[in-house]
This record gives structure tokens, sequence and C-alpha cells, in this order.
């Protein structure tokens, strides 16, 4: 009985298969590129070296990324290796080509594939059938996801230059401008499929880079050139997530700024811009969440918003009363060092009176009351609330 289909058939392939594959790998690169180039009618005929290394890059990532999954249950492409064929298929759009060239010329490197797996694993011991059906069965469904990558990035090309682009860099106006009305920013934000526009996290990028960012984030969030940088502007979501940016902006210089509602998007991208002072020019990401300390001290009063609606979240849906009592202790503590005798007496209350609300601030707060770098931003916040001694040096 035959193995039922799995969405992740590469997970059936013999572990030597990535151990027969790898010392020929260099080889294997530039014999398939050669010969996908020379194979598709489309592509042979263009004298142009970008096309050569275009097509060298994309092989090598895809036999790359083939040998890591053998034996694991991952998904074929994660987003940095999709964005290398999402970019393919976007630059036959830029070249008025089809797409059944780089279609036809995926099926072409899935036969050699194919072939040069089943002879690297016949030269290490005899390959029965059922693991030929198996590789053929991963080939197929791994090549089907390149294909799907460079379609879905043909079509973004030719949205963009359907006007889409005019859309999406309209709502980055209105945006970073900041002044439109409501219904103007949300009809804009629709017109581009964003029926529900709230957080928004902007992202400073090199000029050099826009292009590349509007093809890699895609739908997610509208890029505008500003003469000196860009900014993408990337709507609240698994792609805009601290480690999704991390990954996909590795060993670029970018500045992410803070997750901020709609409205907010010019003090987060002075923000970013003020960040990107502090670092420098390395590569990146940076993110200003890191910076907002000393953004803050720096008298930077859009850091200290921030800072201050962060660190006070826990408290935000008490009564006022209640909300003032437990700042004010939490202020007390902080300064005093945990020693609630001395928050007794600078408060006038009775020692179980402030040990009742600690308790319930480590319930709000939890585990933050024991981060130093923690327990410091709140003290910054409340000397900002409620007056009193600036933080300094000294115990902890």
């Amino acid at each position: 009985m035959s193995a039922p289909v799995s969405a992740a058939p590469w997970r059936r392939l013999p572990a030597d298969l990535a151990t027969a594959m790898r010392p020929h790998l260099p080889a294997t690169v530039a014999a398939v590129a050669l010969a996908v180039t020379e194979a598709t009618p489309a592509f042979a005929t263009i004298a142009d070296d970008k096309l050569a290394r275009d097509v060298r890059t994309a092989v090598q990532v895809a036999l790359d990324r083939f040998l890591d999954l053998v034996g694991t249950d991952e998904p074929a492409l994660p987003p940095r290796f999709r964005e290398v064929f999402v970019a393919l298929g976007a630059a036959e759009a830029r070249e008025e080509r089809g797409p059944e060239a780089l279609l036809a010329a995926l099926r072409m490197a899935a036969r050699l594939l194919l072939r040069t797996a089943s002879q690297s694993l016949a030269r290490l011991r005899p390959v029965d059938t059922e693991e030929l059906i198996d590789l053929s069965d991963a080939v197929a469904a791994y090549v089907d996801e390149l294909a799907a990558a460079a379609t879905d990035g043909y079509a973004l090309q030719l949205r963009e230059q359907a006007g889409e682009g005019d859309r999406r860099r309209q709502l980055a106006e209105l945006l970073l401008r900041g002044d439109g009305m409501p219904s103007t920013v949300e009809a804009a934000a629709a017109r581009i499929g964003w029926p529900d526009l709230e957080t928004v996290v902007p992202v400073l990028l090199p000029l050099d880079q826009a292009r590349d960012a509007r093809f890699r984030f895609g739908a997610d969030g509208p890029v505008l050139e500003r003469g000196r940088d860009a900014v993408l502007l990337l709507r609240a979501g698994p792609r805009a997530t601290r480690a999704s940016l991390t990954e996909a902006l590795a060993g670029r210089w970018a500045v992410v700024g803070p997750a901020l509602g709609w409205p907010q998007v010019p003090a987060a991208v002075r923000l970013a811009e003020l960040a990107a002072g502090l670092v420098g020019p390395d590569p990146g990401p940076v993110f200003v969440d890191d910076h907002l300390i000393p953004l803050t001290l720096r008298g930077e009063p859009g850091a200290l918003a921030v800072l201050t609606a962060r660190r006070l979240a826990p408290l935000a849906d008490l009564r006022p009363a209640q909300r003032e009592n437990l700042l004010v202790t939490l202020h007390s503590w902080l300064r005093h060092w945990g020693s609630r005798a001395e928050v007794s007496a600078e408060l006038f209350v009775h020692p179980q009176t402030v040990s009742y609300r600690l308790k319930r601030l480590r319930d709000l707060c939890g585990s933050d009351l024991d981060d130093p770098a923690a327990r410091f931003e709140l003290l910054v916040v409340l000397a900002s609330q409620l007056g009193g001694p600036a933080p300094s040096g000294g115990r902890g």
C-alpha cells in the first residue's frame, strides 16, 4: 500500500540523500543553471549577464533549500527563500516577458533535480522503487512551490504597473502627513485591500531598497520614497512582528519604528529617524523599541509617550482612584528599592496596605517588576507622571 500524500513529502526522503548530493552541489548548480537557460528558448536568445546571474542564484537557493528540507516537516519556502522567486517572477513582468518561459524553466529544473538526486543516491547504494516515488513526489511538490512564488511575483509587478502602486502611494502619503480625515484615510486603505486599518509599523530603508521592499512585503505595506530614504508602512500582522522583520531584514540597514495606531504614524516615523541618528550606519535591523529610554532621556516627548502607554497598559482598565493609588505605591517602592517600611512611612499607609497594593501590582505587571530594565523604564515613566526624583545611579 502506498504512503498517503503529505503536505511535506520531503519528510519521507532518506537522510543520506543530502549527504550524497552536497559534495557535488557547486557543479550541479552550474550545470542546472546552464541547462535551464539553454533549453528555454525565450532565455537562450537573451544576451543579458543579469539574467544568467539571476538564474544561477535561483538555482543555488533552490537546491540548497531542497537539501535542507530532507527528512523535515518544514514549509518549502520561508519568506527569505520565497522572496528570491517572487523577485524572479517580478523581473519577468518588468521585462515584458510572459510567465511561460519561467514556468518552463522550472519544469526543466524539476527534471534535472530528480535525475541528479537519483544518480547521487545510486552512487552510494541501491535505490528501491518506493524511494524513487517519494523523491519524485517531493521534487514535484517543491517545484510547485517555486512556481507559485514566481507567479505571485509576476502578478504583483503587473498590479504595480496597472495603478495599484498609485493607490498604495496615496495611502502612504496620507499616513505620513498625519492630517487626513479618518474617513479619507480609511477609504484609501480599503482601496488597497485593507478594510481594517488600525496599527501600523513604519520601517526606514535606504532608497535603493525601495523597489525590493515593494515585492518582499507585497500587500502588507506600501513603500514611499522620500528623496533621502524610503518608508515602508506595514500593517500589523505576522509579517510585522519583530521575529519576522529580524529575519526579513537581516544584514540590511533598516530602522523599525514602534507599532502605533495609524494616526500616530508621523510620530512613529520621527522616532525611527531619531533612533537612526543614535545607531549610525550599521546594518540592522534596528528597533526603536530598544532605544526608547535613550530617546526619552534626551527629552523626546514622543518616546516618553510610547514608553508610558506600554508600561502603564496593565493598569489602563482600573478605576482612576485605584489606578492612582497603585501608581503612587509603585513609584515609592521603586525609589525605595522594595522597602515596604519606607513606602509605608512615605505614603502614610499601613504596611498591610502596601503589601496588598504590591500583590495587586504583581498580578497586573507580572515578571516586569523583577526585570531591572523594566523597573527602570517604569521609574522614568512614573517620575514624569507623578513628579519626584528622577532616575539616577545607586543600588541595583
